[in-house]
């Protein structure tokens, strides 16, 4: 069975690849802008940050005290954590498996990558899922020429309705995209994250 994508630590990622951050502040961040693919908040983010920690893909650089409050450890990532997750994002980018969710986290994080890249995974995406669609057409069309009543293929035409959907969906994200109606420069900014939690 293939290991599902660690969507927590791939946020820990793409928010520190914008700026140094303790943990406190990436929960608030995910839940501010409503990362609902994150789940287990808080455990979850500190275990992501202790296994991401340990795979030296961030570093704490400060641990600094306010007040009556805890403790609190800042980490910024690493030269190898930026590459890691280049290298996540554009995977759960172009894949066209059937786990929606971590393409949907992909998604909410595309702008960690450049456009050039983000807008080759969507390309290689949109193939695939292309693909997939001709061959659900074809055994759609094989069951019925056995005789298969309909019913009993109604879950066929469910997927192909959500591949179909997903398809069209992309093709106006890349058509913006090749437009320049939708850009961004190189990663996200520190500007759009700190908007984000006005």
């Amino acid at each position: 069975m293939a290991r599902r994508p660690d969507l927590v630590g791939l946020t820990v990622l793409a928010m520190l690849s914008v700026r140094a951050s303790h943990p406190y502040e990436l929960h608030r961040f995910i839940v501010d802008t409503h990362k609902d693919y994150v789940t287990g908040l808080p455990r979850s983010l500190y275990h992501a940050v202790e296994k991401l920690a340990g795979d030296e893909l961030i570093v704490a650089v400060e641990t600094t005290k306010e007040g009556r409050r805890p403790e609190r450890t800042v980490y910024e990532i690493t030269d190898e954590g930026r590459k890691e997750l280049s290298t996540r994002l554009r995977s759960l980018l172009q894949s066209a498996g059937g786990d929606r969710r971590a393409f949907t986290a992909a998604v909410s994080l595309i702008g960690c990558l450049p456009v050039p890249e983000a807008l080759n995974a969507l390309r290689a995406r949109a193939a695939s899922v292309r693909g997939q669609i001709t061959a659900m057409d074809g055994h759609v069309a094989a069951l019925r020429d056995s005789g298969l009543p309909e019913l009993l293929m109604i879950e066929v035409d469910y997927e192909r309705t959500l591949s179909q959907a997903e398809l069209s969906w992309m093709d106006g994200l890349i058509a913006r995209l090749e437009k320049g109606e939708l850009s961004w420069q190189g990663t996200l900014t520190r500007e759009l994250m700190e908007k984000a939690l006005e």
